[in-house]
């Protein structure tokens, strides 16, 4: 099962990684990723918390590689994705995991966000102008996330 759970994680990080090339909304002062948030439930369901913690960082670290992300992309991940994992192993409901990684990236990512822009970027903007286009992504990954999910598709690994 360990290495199951390491090959699908593999495969997530290069989704993710690959995808910010090709699916990127530029929305304000950030670019909506919402494949992101998809692999944050998807991983925080069939995973758990700590693999979609690494999961986020990995992706993260990867498209600030790439030049494909910035230091934004850290916040709201990896915070979305670990509220996503706690959520869904208390209440084992994809919604839970869904409503965990909107909170954890759209609310609280998106505030840190503006903290670290701020701090290391300089950036005069407000909170407000982070948590909308955060919030924007990361519905439309969850929701993209709940459907995948629904399909069965990632049952074997469950």
């Amino acid at each position: 099962m360990q290495t199951r759970k390491l090959t699908m994680a593999a495969l997530l990080v290069a989704l993710g990684t690959l995808s910010a090339h090709l699916i990127s909304i530029p929305a304000g002062v950030s670019r909506c990723f919402p494949v992101q948030h998809a692999i944050n439930v998807i991983s925080a369901v069939v995973l758990g918390t700590d693999y979609a913690i690494i999961i986020s960082f990995s992706i993260a670290t990867l498209r600030n590689l790439f030049g494909t992300g910035s230091l934004l992309a850290f916040p709201g991940s990896m915070i979305g994705a670990a509220l996503a994992g706690l959520a869904y192993s208390r209440l084992h409901k994809v919604g839970a995991a869904m409503a965990g990684e909107i909170i954890g990236t759209g609310l609280i990512g998106g505030l840190v966000a503006w903290v670290i822009a701020a701090t290391f970027l300089g950036s005069k903007a407000a909170a407000w102008f982070f948590i909308p286009p955060f919030m924007v992504s990361t519905v439309g990954g969850s929701l993209i996330a709940f459907l995948l999910l629904k399909t069965g598709i990632f049952k074997q690994f469950m």
